[in-house]
């Protein structure tokens, strides 16, 4: 089971101070963040991709790389990364230069976003939102799995002959996760791929998740690539926390209340009654999370949100300490104990590259 943060790099006024950091503190206050959370012990650190304010990482590869070469070991990943107003050749061949830099450490969550104004501002249309999720990612599969390729499709120009480099690294592309709130359309893709589900749950109730979950494993199953409950499938989530919990909701409120996804909403103790937002002590949080397998089953990946809002980098920072000093080690004992030996653990270049071996072993016996 792999645990980490994720940052979506809004640049947001602190409610309690009203002071805005500029545009290049919160950049570098992102790559504290990343190189913090390896600190901590965490696993991953995955940005978002945004073009509009008030966002910063509309670049999330020249983020990466240049926390690949802060870091050692944390998996770096991308939260989403548009598949439907990037070209696909630039997704190849960037995620491919970025794996080469970071010696496999990257693997990449695909998304079709929520911002409407961003697909004219690439020559899009939000209304073929579906359309161009489904095409961008067959072209950019084809363009990792196969060294020559020849390409005709509805969005995009052809393409001759054409090889994307660098190649992935050993030969193993990055792995992808799907990542979806609503769209079953893409929880499909997901699965007829036999790539990772990612499910940002955040924002619906637990039975929505667990209906998106469902489908995608149903249909991984369907399309051979193991059982259902071996699907990879990860997680998002929100969480700020306090030794006491009633600390916790008295500081986090203001933030809740001005947050650009959650402001002028239902009230935060409404929101976490409905939705998995943990705002409280430690423990809440752990009882929380594990809560989570029971409507899900057992899964690969969770990552966190915690530096949403306008919260200071000093308090982000004090989530990671206790993040990974007295939550994560708690949840990495209690999921391992449960998950049976025959479901997956999260896919890295390294255990994927020792696959391959073995698979070419096998096949040279």
């Amino acid at each position: 089971m792999q645990f980490g943060v994720f940052t979506i790099g809004d640049v947001t006024p602190d409610p309690t101070t009203g002071r805005t950091p500029s545009e290049a503190e919160r950049i570098q206050a992102m790559v504290t963040i990343a190189r913090k959370a390896e600190e901590a012990g965490l696993d991953v650190f995955a940005t978002g991709e945004h073009h509009n304010p008030p966002f910063v990482p509309s670049s999330p590869t020249t983020l990466l790389g240049y926390v690949a070469g802060a870091t050692e070991r944390i998996t770096l990943s991308t939260a989403t990364t548009l598949i439907t107003t990037n070209d696909p050749v630039k997704i190849a061949e960037d995620f491919a230069m970025l794996q080469h830099l970071a010696g496999g450490r990257v693997d990449l969550m695909l998304g079709r976003g929520n911002q409407g104004p961003v697909y004219p501002w690439f020559g899009q249309d939000i209304r073929q939102g579906i359309p161009l999720a489904i095409e961008n990612y067959h072209l950019l599969h084809r363009l990792w799995h196969e060294d020559v390729v020849d390409w005709q499709g509805k969005f995009r120009t052809p393409l001759q002959g054409f090889t994307a480099t660098p190649r992935p690294l050993d030969g193993i592309a990055p792995f992808v996760w799907h990542g979806s709130i609503r769209s079953p359309e893409i929880a499909e893709q997901a699965a007829y791929y036999g790539d990772g589900f990612f499910h940002n749950h955040i924002f619906w109730p637990k039975e929505h998740t667990q209906r998106m979950v469902e489908l995608y494993r149903q249909r991984y199953e369907h399309y051979g690539h193991g059982r259902a409950d071996q699907a990879i499938v990860g997680l998002g989530g929100h969480v700020f926390m306090r030794k006491n919990s009633q600390d916790a909701i008295e500081e986090f409120r203001p933030y809740f209340n001005d947050a650009p996804v959650y402001g002028g909403g239902p009230s935060l103790e409404r929101f976490m009654d409905e939705t998995p937002l943990t705002v409280g002590s430690p423990q809440q949080v752990i009882d929380r999370t594990l809560s989570f397998r029971d409507y899900v089953g057992d899964y690969q990946r969770q990552l966190f949100l915690l530096d949403h809002a306008g919260l200071p980098l000093k308090t982000v920072l004090e989530q990671l300490d206790l993040l990974g000093e007295e939550v994560v080690p708690v949840l990495r004992k209690e999921f391992a104990a449960r998950k049976p030996d025959h479901v997956p653990e999260a896919p890295t270049h390294e255990n994927r590259l020792q696959a391959q071996h073995q698979d070419s072993e096998g096949s040279a016996a």
